[in-house]
């Protein structure tokens, strides 16, 4: 019994920090934004997303900031933003994975209800879209381990989405903008993009976790990586998986070649300033 209750608690993927920001909301009694904040750190870090059982250092280190705009009754409108990192091999180091702040969200809530996802039925555009969330964030992280890796978990969010999409609220739908969940998780899964997981795999397994064995070799893997997502801008310069990338990334890769032995960036420059001119700044900084 002992051990039976050692295995569950240890089961869980996902080690997530939840906070539900109500700043915006005026009024003193705060109560059911705590109590909400509460259920959804116990629904997202309690439940099994797997088959799979996760030592307690496996799990999945992520944040989910929920910040509420409008309130109106039990409708409640805002944000929410999700960020997950993974461990880089033979070190203390946590390489940030996914950075996404999804801004147009809504949903129903009354203090104390459940927070349970049903696999067959749409029932609650909150669960729907922090379990969507939670299996992207799953499909991710094993895109950086295994080469495709995050096939199972990216299909389960797609099964979401398809539930959702007749539920009237926004981002689940072809129709409702250029950066969305639908979006989001078409593209992943999309053969166009094929590149995209593979510079996922590439950049992690064969750079970064090899940094503390050859630090040269570990950034000539991770610009060769960078050099195959201009691969996919050349074909599609306003590709949203290119900015979902630079999001997680740009501070990363800064730092990477700007530090330890000599490699010349200038070709890696150049593409990155193409690629992500939105982060000029920062690559002007890579000497």
């Amino acid at each position: 019994m002992f051990f039976f209750v050692i295995t569950q608690l240890n089961a869980q993927e996902l080690n997530c920090s939840v906070t539900v920001n109500s700043d915006k909301i005026p009024g003193s009694n705060k109560q059911i934004f705590k109590t909400l904040e509460r259920s959804l750190s116990e629904f997202i870090n309690q439940k099994h997303w797997t088959n799979y059982n996760y030592k307690s250092q496996e799990r999945i280190s992520c944040n989910l900031t929920l910040t509420i705009l409008e309130q109106s009754d039990d409708n409640f409108k805002g944000h929410i933003q999700i960020q997950s990192s993974r461990p880089v091999y033979n070190s203390s180091y946590l390489s940030p994975i996914f950075n996404f702040k999804d801004n147009d969200f809504s949903f129903e809530y009354t203090e104390y209800e459940p927070l349970q996802l049903n696999e067959t039925n749409f029932e609650s555009n909150l669960v729907s879209t922090v379990s969507f969330y939670a299996y992207t964030i799953l499909g991710m992280d094993a895109d950086t381990f295994s080469l495709n890796g995050g096939t199972p978990y990216y299909t389960k969010a797609q099964e979401i989405l398809v539930q959702a999409q007749q539920s009237g609220y926004a981002g689940w739908n072809q129709n409702d903008g250029t950066q969305t969940r639908f979006v989001l998780i078409d593209n992943i899964l999309s053969p166009t993009y094929q590149l995209f997981r593979n510079v996922l795999y590439n950049y992690h397994i064969k750079g970064l976790d090899i940094m503390s064995k050859d630090k040269k070799a570990a950034k000539q893997q991770i610009a060769a990586s960078l050099s195959d997502l201009k691969i996919i801008y050349n074909s599609r310069p306003n590709a949203f998986l290119l900015r979902v990338f630079m999001d997680s990334k740009a501070d990363e890769i800064v730092a990477i070649f700007s530090d330890g032995p000599y490699f010349d960036t200038y070709k890696l420059k150049e593409d990155l300033l193409k690629i992500s001119p939105l982060n000029a700044a920062k690559w002007n900084e890579i000497k």
